[in-house]
């Protein structure tokens, strides 16, 4: 369930919109006059989600290669330079 809250609770009640990002690991929806505005969201939840979109980029274009290659590729083919990547990505991540 997302968590919903005025923008006005930026400024009266920080502490729990931080720990409401942190506690449900999803974004909090701020609203001002009924309206979304903005979204926040724990630098781990933020990661993550980036690090799901890279892995899933990365996948998309092994599939458009693999449907545009008329020879069958084996498994290793395919995913180990994308294994090699995102090896490298979790790589980078820790030392920064």
């Amino acid at each position: 369930m997302p968590v919903i809250r005025p923008v006005a609770d930026l400024e009266t009640s920080p502490k729990e919109i931080i720990q409401a990002a942190h506690e449900s690991r999803e974004p909090v929806f701020l609203t001002n006059h009924g309206y979304g505005d903005l979204v926040v969201v724990s630098m781990e939840a933020w990661e993550e989600k980036k690090f799901e979109n890279y892995v899933y980029e990365q996948l998309k274009e092994a599939s458009e290669e693999a449907d545009s290659n008329p020879r069958w590729l084996t498994h290793e083919e395919v995913f180990g330079p994308i294994r090699q990547e995102i090896e490298e990505y979790k790589a980078a991540l820790k030392d920064a």
